[in-house]
């Protein structure tokens, strides 16, 4: 057997291990990717014939006044959701990187929320919420306050979802409880020696070291809330608001991946949906590119 055989063998057998794997790809990531691209360039309707408009999908979002309502009520749960739910996460992950009795248990109680399915979490959390005979607001009327409307409010809405968000930061928390461990107890040894305060070595050895991996959390946690989704359709299906009354109350939920699952799915626009979604694409990568080479400034990489 020549060795021009042998490698011609070993090459087909490889492809053959990762054929599986490629027809996947090829028909539930790449095909679906090709086709929503040449589908925002037409009207596409499910039950109509398709027609070619070219950048008329795009350009009908600049004078629709839901796609920028839905645009920025997803930037404001970037900017305050993301942020918070990473400073949450650190101060878990700082308590329970302290050596006391039980810590795997308190451990494992933290991390456990964090893999409760979405809607039954938001279901339960709606339920606390609930302005007229949730728990939260009896306790507080308890005590002489009156509790506001929680999600049923437009004002409220937002912030309702962000504390429920903050229920699942588990996943986070024990990326960032990962990286604590991984710090060198040498340095902290040594700044102790000489003379640093707790403050002094959080922000100067903690902070830096586990920069890398606030800068991973980060970069996640912007695309997840950017394709934000489940919480805020299981809060309309609540509120008896689906189908074109998704985003209620009074669309202050209605986020950019609701907004395009109602053109495609409910009104069946789906090369507007299309649109949308490319859309969204690049937003997102915009905001990647920009973190990472912001990053360049705050991230430290031992040995880099």
């Amino acid at each position: 057997m020549t060795a021009s055989t042998t490698a011609r063998r070993r090459f087909l057998t490889g492809m053959a291990f990762i054929s599986l794997w490629m027809i996947g790809f090829f028909v539930f990531n790449l095909y679906p990717m090709a086709a929503s691209l040449y589908y925002s360039f037409t009207e596409y309707h499910v039950k109509q014939p398709l027609v070619w408009i070219g950048l008329q999908n795009y350009l009908s979002m600049v004078n629709d006044n839901l796609f920028w309502r839905a645009l920025y009520n997803t930037i404001y749960m970037v900017i305050f959701s993301v942020p918070l739910s990473l400073l949450i996460s650190f101060i878990c992950a700082l308590l329970l990187n302290i050596k006391i009795p039980g810590q795997s248990i308190y451990r494992v109680i933290y991390y456990l929320p964090s893999i409760v399915p979405v809607v039954a979490s938001t279901l339960l959390w709606l339920w606390i919420l609930n302005p007229n005979s949730g728990i939260l607001n009896t306790t507080l009327a308890q005590l002489g306050i009156r509790g506001p409307n929680w999600t049923h409010d437009p004002l409220w809405s937002k912030p309702s979802l962000i504390f429920m968000g903050l229920w699942g930061v588990g996943n986070t928390m024990v990326i960032y409880l990962a990286g604590l461990q991984d710090i060198p107890n040498t340095l902290i040894e040594a700044s102790e020696l000489d003379g640093a305060t707790w403050w002094q070595r959080l922000w100067r050895i903690t902070v830096p070291l586990i920069s890398p991996i606030t800068l991973f959390n980060l970069i996640i946690g912007v695309i997840g809330t950017f394709q934000y989704f489940a919480q805020a359709y299981v809060l309309s299906a609540d509120m008896g608001s689906v189908g074109s009354a998704l985003g209620a109350p009074l669309n202050s939920t209605l986020f950019y991946s609701v907004y395009l699952y109602q053109q495609g799915f409910v009104y069946l626009k789906m090369g507007y949906a299309s649109a949308q979604a490319w859309v969204l694409f690049v937003i997102i990568m915009l905001c990647t590119i920009f973190l990472l080479r912001s990053s360049e400034r705050w991230t430290y990489y031992e040995g880099g």
